[in-house]
């Protein structure tokens, strides 16, 4: 299936998102006390619970969960109606992940972007850069997707 998607978000959906899960579950499951810190930008040292720990930690599965879900899907089947609900499903999670994060900095530190670190940039910028990206595809923006070769788009009879 990854084939008929147009050359950008090929690339972008089936090699850079699902790496970019990867890289948000690792750390998540394997250093929740930094992934913790790191959600807030903040000078203060942020102190974390075993509740805290386990949340980072089961969110980093979900993490895992949706690196799997992706590669499943989107290597999986050759029926472009099914990838385009999947990404409608995620444009949909894009926006509550921005507005959530948001909601977490507050008012005046989601304004201060020169002050967001890396966590913040990953939570807000890549996932819009992902929006912005489905987005674009799904209004055909990036081409139209191929057509299925070799017997894949074909009835049996």
């Amino acid at each position: 299936m990854a084939s008929q998607l147009p050359t950008v978000p090929r690339v972008v959906f089936t090699i850079l998102e699902p790496l970019s899960l990867l890289a948000g579950a690792a750390p998540a499951v394997f250093q929740p006390d930094w992934f913790i810190s790191q959600q807030i930008p903040s000078i203060k040292p942020v102190v974390s619970t075993e509740q805290s720990r386990v949340v980072a930690q089961q969110l980093g599965n979900c993490y895992f969960l949706a690196f799997l879900v992706a590669i499943a899907v989107l290597y999986s089947t050759s029926e472009i109606k099914v990838v385009r609900s999947y990404l409608v499903a995620l444009w949909i999670a894009d926006i509550t992940h921005i507005g959530i994060t948001l909601l977490g900095l507050g008012y005046d530190r989601s304004l201060a972007v020169g002050d967001w670190n890396a966590m913040a940039w990953g939570n807000i910028g890549a996932t819009a850069f992902l929006f912005l990206t489905r987005t674009a595809y799904l209004l055909g923006l990036l081409g139209p997707d191929r057509l299925p070769t070799g017997g894949e788009g074909k009835k049996k009879q």
